[in-house]
C-alpha cells in the first residue's frame, strides 16, 4: 500500500460547557460534539521526509500545521524511519470554531496506520492525538459524543440519528485563546444540562434539545465580534428554532424544523457569506 485518503469531517459543539480551569493550564469542558458532513480529503503517500502541500494558501506547510504535527509524533512514538507526503484539500473554513486543523491531524494518524501497517488500536491512536490538541481524540472516532476533561474522555450518544443543520461562517476568524482570555466563569449566566440532551437525544426530541444548546464560549465571543450575535437573530428570525456558535467561534449553525425555511435561511446568508453550508451530521464509517 503506498497511498491512502481519509476524509476528515468538521465538527459543531452541540452544547459546550466550561468548568473550571485545570492545574495544566487547561480548562475542564463538557460538551457534545457532532461530526459533520462538510470535510477536507486527506491524500497520503510514503516519502522520505514530510512533506504538506494544499489547495489553500492560508495553510502553513510545517510544524505550525497540525497535520505535519500529527505525522512528526506518529513517526516519533512509532519509531518508524520513513516519511510522508501529505496532500489537504481544504473545504472546512479555517479558525472557524469547526476543528478543521485538528481533524486534518486526526486523518493523518489513521492514514498512516493504514499506510506503514502499525496496527495501533483506535485507543492508541486517540492518546497520541490528545498530544496534538484538545479536539483531536474526537476526530479519531467521529461519533456523536459527549466529551469531558480537555476533551479526551469521550462517552458516545447511542443512536444515529441525522440532522440537517444551516451553517454560517462569518468573514473573519477567532483565535480561540483569545476568548478563554476573556472567559469569566463566575459570569456565566446559563449553562447546558448535558444529562436532559442526552435524553432528549435518545428520545430524538428536538425542542428539548434545543433547549439545552447553549455555548458558555458564546456571549465572550459575541463581545468581542458583535456580527455573531446579529446573524444568529437572523437565523432565528428566518425560523431556525436553535442558533448556537460552535467552538470558540466564529462559526454559527441553526437548526429548522421545515426544509424550506432552511433553504429560505440558506440563499439568504450565502448571497452574504461565501462560506454558508447545509451540512448533514455525520459518522465515520472507515
Amino acid at each position: 500500500m503506498d497511498k491512502v485518503t481519509i476524509w476528515a469531517p468538521a465538527k459543531l459543539n452541540l452544547t459546550l460547557d466550561v468548568k473550571g480551569k485545570r492545574p495544566d493550564g487547561y480548562h475542564e469542558l463538557e460538551t457534545i460534539m457532532q461530526a459533520i458532513s462538510l470535510k477536507d480529503k486527506i491524500t497520503i503517500d510514503k516519502a522520505n521526509t514530510i512533506i504538506v502541500n494544499s489547495n489553500s494558501s492560508q495553510l502553513s506547510n510545517d510544524a505550525n500545521n497540525l497535520a505535519y504535527y500529527a505525522a512528526e509524533l506518529f513517526f516519533q512514538k512509532t519509531g518508524k524511519k520513513a516519511g510522508v507526503n501529505i496532500y489537504i484539500e481544504k473545504n472546512i473554513p479555517i479558525g472557524a470554531g469547526l476543528a478543521g486543523g485538528s481533524s486534518n491531524a486526526a486523518a493523518v494518524l489513521l492514514g498512516l496506520n493504514h499506510l506503514y501497517q502499525t496496527k495501533l488500536s483506535l485507543k492508541d491512536l486517540a492518546e497520541l492525538a490528545l498530544e496534538i490538541g484538545s479536539d483531536v481524540p474526537f476526530c479519531i472516532f467521529n461519533r456523536t459524543a459527549l466529551a469531558r476533561g480537555r476533551g479526551e474522555i469521550l462517552s458516545p450518544l447511542p443512536g444515529g440519528h441525522t440532522l440537517k443543520f444551516l451553517l454560517v461562517k462569518p468573514n473573519f476568524s477567532v483565535a480561540t485563546k483569545d476568548v478563554f482570555g476573556q472567559l469569566d466563569l463566575d459570569k456565566i449566566k446559563r449553562r447546558p444540562n448535558n444529562e436532559a440532551f442526552i435524553k432528549a437525544w435518545q428520545d430524538m426530541d428536538l425542542d428539548n434539545m434545543a433547549l439545552e444548546m447553549i455555548n458558555v464560549l458564546e456571549a465572550v465571543t459575541v463581545s468581542l465580534y458583535p456580527e455573531i450575535g446579529l446573524i444568529k437573530q437572523k437565523l432565528l428570525e428566518l425560523g431556525a428554532f436553535s442558533a448556537v456558535m460552535s467552538g470558540s467561534g466564529p462559526s454559527v449553525f441553526a437548526l429548522f424544523k421545515e426544509v424550506n425555511k432552511l433553504k429560505t435561511a440558506y440563499d439568504y446568508f450565502v448571497s452574504n457569506y461565501d462560506e454558508t453550508y447545509i451540512v448533514s451530521s455525520y459518522i465515520r464509517s472507515e
